[in-house]
């Protein structure tokens, strides 16, 4: 029995290999379905990363389900632990970030309001990624290399938007793009801790330092 199933085995997939070969149709099937995947597990993470914003990552699985209008079990064959979740979420966002950027210079009204769309978003990141160690306490090498990987796509994203900004003079010259992202991050820690506590609010005052039109 073995032998006639490994046989039949193999003349299924002999005759499936054909087909695709002759027309083409397994192969688009095939492309078809990964794509239909990667925007199923796009939505997913972006999901997860509004509730995380609202309710940190420790909120219910079945919340972020029901925000991406799937089950329970869908998440969970998509990513088998909260870790693994988080993670994704955490690199899914670091890659909006990234390309936000050009785009926000492409189609803000100036330099300077592509900087400030693209901090709000980068505000949003943080109160997501304040969880992150906790969720991977059990792998900090693992939490190192995100960070680095972090640094890696986001510093320069925020240095061209900053040298876009002094180039039209909105902004004074000399603000390094690793002090400005490392100032709205501190500015972020304790929101987790105080609800009452906005850092969008101080962030906006932060920017409003930059501006030439503030020199005394």
């Amino acid at each position: 029995m073995p032998a006639a199933n490994e046989s039949a085995a193999k003349g299924s997939a002999g005759a499936g290999a054909d087909a695709s070969g002759g027309t083409g149709v397994g192969t688009a099937s095939g492309r078809s379905k990964r794509a239909d995947a990667l925007r199923n597990q796009q939505t997913l993470l972006t999901a997860a990363a509004s509730v995380f914003v609202t309710s940190g990552v420790d909120a219910p699985i079945r919340e972020i389900a029901a925000r991406a209008g799937v089950g329970v079990g869908t998440i969970y064959r998509h990513f088998p632990t909260r870790a693994d979740l988080v993670v994704a979420v955490y690199r899914h966002q670091v890659e909006a970030c990234a390309e936000a950027g050009p785009s926000l210079l492409a189609e803000a009204a100036s330099p300077f309001e592509a900087l400030r769309q693209w901090v709000d978003l980068f505000v949003g990141f943080l109160v997501t990624k304040h969880g992150l160690a906790g969720a991977m306490r059990s792998d900090s090498s693992g939490f190192d290399a995100l960070h680095g990987y972090f640094l890696d796509r986001l510093v320069p994203v925020c240095a061209d938007l900053l040298d876009a900004a002094a180039e039209a003079e909105e902004i004074r010259p000399g603000t390094e793009a690793y002090e400005l992202m490392r100032g709205v991050g501190n500015l972020c820690i304790g929101r987790d801790d105080d609800p009452r506590y906005d850092p969008r609010r101080l962030v906006e005052l932060l920017l409003r330092g930059l501006r030439r039109g503030q020199e005394s």
